[in-house]
Order: structure tokens, then C-alpha cells, then sequence
């Protein structure tokens, strides 16, 4: 993913979660149709480049990546993630 498109991407991300109460989640596809379209944001593609920029995000101790409720590591969890504001 270019830099542009995963600051497309992170904004994205950013005002999604803040149109959310505090806890609670959005889909990590949300915000990626968000920036590529109702169509094509939800194909493996441009899933896969999100990835670097919700680690980033994750580092910068601005989201965490939750499954069922809890927080998890990314690279250990399995299935479906959602991500929320670091509480």
C-alpha cells in the first residue's frame, strides 16, 4: 500500500472509530470500503495492505484489535478481528 493510500486508510479508520461511543468496535472492512469502495474494499487485496497500517496504529497505542470482546495480538488471533479506540 503506498503512503497515501494508508493515510487514506488511517483517517479512515480514525473517523469511523470516532463517530462510535467510546468501546465500542467497527470491521477493519469498513474502513477499507471506506477508502476503495463498497465493491472492491472488502477483497483480499486491499484487506492485506491494511494490515501494516492497523499495526502501526497498534503501536502508536491508538487502537487495539479485539475478537469476541477481548483484546488480541494480531498475529495470533484467528478469524474475524474488529478494531476499537485503546481504552
Amino acid at each position: 500500500m503506498n503512503d497515501e493510500l494508508g493515510e487514506d486508510f488511517h483517517n479512515a479508520i480514525v473517523k469511523l472509530l470516532e463517530r462510535r461511543d467510546p468501546g465500542k468496535t467497527i470491521c477493519p472492512s469498513e474502513a477499507s470500503k471506506a477508502v476503495f469502495g463498497e465493491k472492491i474494499g472488502n477483497e483480499k487485496e486491499f484487506m492485506d495492505g491494511t494490515r501494516a497500517v492497523v499495526r502501526a496504529m497498534v503501536d502508536e497505542g491508538m487502537i487495539e484489535v479485539c475478537q469476541q470482546g477481548e483484546v488480541v495480538n494480531m498475529d495470533n488471533g484467528k478469524g474475524p478481528v474488529r478494531l476499537r479506540r485503546k481504552i
